[in-house]
């Protein structure tokens, strides 16, 4: 037994793959290893290691998630009455608006995310925004930002060098520090052929 080294070990971890010889062992090397005894299905396993058992392993594995999947598409939220108003509704105050809105099937993190909503009192639409400034490996996500506000009002409080925050400037040094009118803004363009031209 690896946790009393008193006993002859009976079992294994089948996470850690350490050896106890009773069920004391196994609750003493759980805590101190912080291990929660469960194994894990996605550890790397080189070629010359894989074995029929580890096929099967990742057979039932793909199962399990296939399985999963279906039954959160079949989820009454899902295929709520309300949540389906919701997003019709959202479409159809875009298409007024001339907006065309794609939204991604239930299940994306980004569609669970997404926190775009359409103020019927203020006939705004108030948008999940995320920027990007790729010099300086930064992401910001903001939320609720009405329609009416331009982008120089946006990016205002990020890389403006007086306005910014101290800490946000000094991440976004090279975009507070430059010239504003070297800065672009690029909107990435959604469902676009690779070869297509700009």
């Amino acid at each position: 037994c690896e946790t009393c080294s008193k006993e002859a070990a009976k079992y294994r971890c089948p996470r850690c793959m350490k050896y106890s010889c009773s069920l004391l062992c196994v609750k003493k090397h759980k805590l101190a290893l912080s291990c929660n005894g469960v194994r894990d299905k996605t550890a790397f396993v080189s070629v010359n290691e894989f074995t029929d058992l580890n096929l099967l392993s990742d057979y039932r594995f793909l199962e399990d998630v296939g399985r999963t999947a279906d039954a959160a598409a079949r989820h009454c939220i899902v295929h709520s009455p309300a949540t389906k108003r919701l997003l019709y509704c959202l479409r159809n105050k875009a298409r007024g608006c001339n907006i065309e809105l794609k939204t991604l099937p239930v299940g994306f993190t980004k569609r669970r995310e997404n926190s775009t909503t359409f103020n019927s009192v203020e006939n705004k639409f108030y948008w999940h925004l995320k920027l990007i400034f790729p010099h300086c490996h930064a992401e910001y996500t903001l939320k609720g930002v009405p329609d009416d506000k331009t982008l120089a009002d946006i990016l205002k409080p990020y890389i403006d060098p007086v306005e910014s925050d101290p800490v946000v400037c000094q991440r976004l040094k090279m975009y507070t520090s430059s010239p504003q009118s070297d800065i672009r803004i690029l909107m990435k363009i959604e469902n676009r052929n690779r070869n297509s031209v700009r």
